[in-house]
């Protein structure tokens, strides 16, 4: 009879365990169908915010783009060895980037959702840069990561870096 008990006991709590964790797979399941964040619409809203960054390039007002930062927010830039932490270092590197006329696109990208407020883009990019005393256009490929937050409502940039693509070896 005890034996009988003790193994009905041990079937019952594989049972339950394991109805627990069907009920947690499929919460998770629904969450992660249910949140856009976490599934295509969100990789494609975090995609587009280069093409905003990009857009406010092109208008050539350095305020313009450092519009897209967060206040508290750290830019390694591709262009200068000086770590910008506030905005008006970003803005200063600003003007002098833009004197170059640059038109960025993405080469390869990975972004990572990471929650409702925050994600990251990370991969390759090549931007067309024109010589403001010769007028010659040059690409250059560079490595980058965007790291967001959405502070009151819109994604800015926390913090961005840029390193020119080594040549392989």
């Amino acid at each position: 009879m005890n034996r009988h008990r003790s193994t009905r006991s041990r079937v019952f709590a594989a049972t339950t365990v394991t109805l627990a964790a069907a009920v947690t797979v499929t919460a998770g399941v629904a969450r992660a169908g249910g949140d856009d964040r976490r599934g295509k619409a969100g990789v494609r809203e975090i995609a587009a915010l280069f093409d905003q960054w990009n857009a406010a390039l092109r208008t050539g007002d350095p305020a313009a783009v450092a519009d897209r930062y967060a206040e508290d927010a750290v830019l390694l830039p591709t262009a200068s060895p000086r770590i910008r932490t506030n905005r008006a270092e970003i803005t200063d590197y600003f003007v002098h980037f833009l004197r170059k006329k640059p038109r960025g696109e993405k080469v390869r990208s990975v972004v990572n959702v990471l929650d409702r407020d925050s994600a990251i883009d990370a991969g390759v990019y090549r931007f067309h840069l024109t010589d403001p005393k010769t007028g010659v256009t040059e690409p250059v490929e560079a490595r980058y990561t965007y790291e967001y937050e959405k502070r009151h409502g819109k994604w800015l940039i926390v913090n961005h870096h840029s390193s020119v693509l080594p040549a392989e070896g």
